[in-house]
């Protein structure tokens, strides 16, 4: 039973809306067909849905595209960005006809997919088939958590729809998989997912490869399910994001049948998936839709009504919140103060002051005092939440004084991810594209590959998202090697823009997260350790100084150095019981620990090499890990004493000790240099 409220927005469609149908698809052709490049299957499909829900439901303000209490919208199947683009357009958003006619042209506002931060309205970057769902998921979990921590009777200063189109591609993937059911089991009603069911992928049909019943999939994940017989019956899929709209007990899926390409000659088969139509075959689909303007020209009248649906709803809409906003202010100073906060990720200005200092009696492993840290964060920033991939107990990264959140506590900020980490990492990128929050979320290092292809997309899109990796090493022990991560730390390093650090103690481990706190325009990784690790000979001042620039003496030569040891985490340990050994043995060296590669060479040359002189030549290099990139700190003078093969099962020690991690072996290897 829909609503009053639904059943008024059930106006006729007329003439002109199916010309603006015929507009987005024809300025999506004419893009495609400029660029040489592109996908017109799905925008001469999805056209329909697409119109319906931008110039009937979605609430955006094209003047102001980053207005917080925005409806979200993410294009998953991210290869139709040409009617993206096009409905951009012609919804009033900066995106120009020159912009269009640049399409997939270097340095353009409008990329071949979707890209955050670099077209206004773009909401995520998309393209990677089933992040996008992942994405919604978690655009939809931070609305529902933030409207429950913020609104108030009379006050719903956080209350607005998350809406995705994805395809057939998307639902294959895994981590649509995954997210659809974690959004299931948080029942996020408004989240509204439109399928385009056209029963064709890239290869060829379908049925070729996937044979899924996917409503009776998603109902089995707790989603409402509908279904539109005819992708182009304006009137049937208006009627359905009504109904999803209304829907109070889950997320809902509506599947829409559509025909890829349809108008044009191929219409129907992959041949129009992902080739542009060529000039015969164009001509053929212009003559179907009955369309003789101009290439990338629209009629007056379809222009006018996208500015009298999409643009005035969505200013008359913005301007209602702001009033709202301001009474809000005067009725709820507090809370909306914090509201303010979390929408411009400020920090508390004593946040370094509330963190935990460790001291020489203190020998924890970096996950137990990141439990420690993490408490106090918590308790210093409301605005911060996040969760394990059911690895609370293991990764140490829940709050204690926090509750689960959950379908019937949207306050709790201990997210259950579940045994999906690939959903977690795209619902947090999600969370974080959302705002109003900060966001981390935790499992062991070994599975941050499972992850990959979201925290690549993090580091792309320039989110501040927060990852915490436990047990970092070959000293996992008995769990052997399919849980001793060894090349995970050189994947995570070579992604652009992704900030790791490898804390060697309490106090180091401090300090990464308040650099991860105080980061907004790219992603971090903390990588911890499962034994034990005594405090740094360092007063804990001057390791936060040090961490914050990724690199720093730990102890220097007693007099003069004749060389260096260089390691991360646990080894620095290592290098210290060797530099004393080198010590007896008449020979004075440094110890320095790099926590974060990217951190470090981010530094001046000058502090690099106050650091690293140059002069010093003799330098090794230790960490349990791939040995990629070390050589850019040890040089071809130096050694590198690393793992590049994978651990073994046994006793946490033994294991290091048999794979040669020793101040023994150090200072060896230190000896042999020349």
């Amino acid at each position: 039973m829909l609503n009053e409220k639904a059943i008024e927005q059930q106006a006729n469609f007329d003439a002109v809306d199916t010309q603006a149908v015929t507009a987005v698809r024809m300025l999506s052709m004419d893009m495609i067909s400029r660029a040489r490049s592109g996908h017109p299957g799905l925008p001469l499909g999805v056209a329909p849905m697409a119109y319906v829900l931008f110039s009937r439901h979605l609430r955006v303000d094209p003047s102001f595209p980053q207005w917080f209490n925005r409806d979200r919208f993410v294009l998953s199947a991210g290869h139709g960005s040409a009617m993206l683009y096009s409905l951009l357009n012609l919804s009033g958003f900066a995106v120009t006809r020159d912009d269009l006619m640049h399409f997939r042209q270097l340095g353009s506002k409008t990329p071949g997919h979707p890209e955050y931060g670099v077209t206004p309205g773009v909401d995520a970057t998309t393209g990677p088939l089933g992040q996008g769902v992942g994405m919604a998921v978690g655009m939809a979990m931070a609305e529902s958590h933030l409207a429950a921590t913020y609104n108030r009777t009379n006050y719903d200063v956080v209350d607005h729809y998350t809406y995705a189109i994805c395809g057939d591609g998307d639902l294959m993937e895994g981590v649509a998989a995954e997210a659809a059911s974690l959004a299931g089991q948080l029942q996020l009603n408004k989240l509204i997912v439109l399928y385009d069911s056209n029963d064709v992928s890239l290869d060829g049909p379908l049925s070729n490869a996937c044979h899924d019943n996917v409503g009776q999939r998603f109902m089995s994940y707790g989603w409402n399910y509908l279904r539109v017989e005819n992708g182009n019956d304006l009137t049937a899929i208006d009627t359905d994001i009504n109904a999803a709209k209304d829907n109070q007990n889950g997320p809902t899926l509506i599947e829409v049948k559509t025909q890829i390409g349809a108008g044009s000659p191929h219409a129907g088969t992959n041949k129009v998936h992902g080739a542009p139509l060529n000039a015969e075959d164009l001509a053929a689909t212009r003559d179907f839709y009955n369309w003789h303007n101009d290439p990338f020209t629209v009629p007056t009248e379809v222009h006018n009504r996208f500015m009298s649906t999409i643009k005035a709803r969505g200013w008359a809409s913005h301007q209602e919140w702001s009033n709202l906003v301001a009474h809000y202010s005067n009725a709820e100073p507090g809370l909306a103060a914090q509201f303010a906060q979390g929408i411009s990720q400020t920090l508390p200005k004593n946040l370094a002051e509330q963190l935990p200092t460790y001291y020489k009696k203190d020998q924890l492993a970096s996950r137990a005092s990141g439990h420690e840290i993490l408490q106090r964060l918590s308790a210093a920033c409301p605005n911060l939440w996040g969760g394990s991939a059911d690895l609370f107990s293991s990764n140490k990264t829940n709050v204690a004084d926090e509750d689960r959140f959950s379908a019937t506590n949207r306050t709790g900020k201990n997210l259950w991810f579940g045994v999906r980490e690939f959903a977690e990492a795209a619902a947090m990128n999600g969370i974080a594209l959302h705002g109003g929050s900060r966001v981390y979320g935790s499992t062991f290092f070994v599975f941050s590959d499972y992850m990959k292809g979201a925290i690549r997309l993090a580091a792309l899109q320039k989110l501040p998202v927060i990852y915490v990796f436990t047990h970092d090493s070959l000293a996992v022990g008995e769990d052997g090697p399919t849980h001793e991560p060894v090349e995970q730390l050189a994947a995570l390093r070579s992604i652009p823009g992704l900030t790791v650090y490898r804390p060697a103690d309490g106090n180091e481990t401090a300090a990464a997260w308040l650099a991860a706190l105080q980061a907004t325009d790219h992603p971090t990784a903390i990588v911890l350790t499962r034994q034990g690790l005594p405090t740094l000979p360092k007063p804990a001042q001057r390791v936060h100084a040090g961490v914050k620039r990724g690199g720093y003496v730990v102890a220097d030569a007693q007099v003069q150095a004749e060389g260096i040891l260089i390691a991360s985490g646990s080894e620095v340990q290592v290098a210290l019981a060797a530099q004393k050994q080198l010590l007896d043995q008449g020979h004075d060296v440094r110890v320095v620990s790099i926590p974060s590669f990217e951190a470090f060479n981010e530094q001046s040359t000058d502090y690099r090499e106050k650091v690293l002189p140059k002069a010093l030549r003799r330098r090794v290099a230790i960490e349990m890990a791939s040995g990629l990139g070390w050589c850019q700190y040890t040089g071809l003078d130096g050694a590198v004493i690393s793992q590049d093969r994978f651990g073994a099962s046994g006793n946490g020690e033994q294991v290091i000790a048999m794979a040669g991690f020793t101040p023994e072996r150090v200072v060896q290897t230190y000896l042999n240099l020349n």
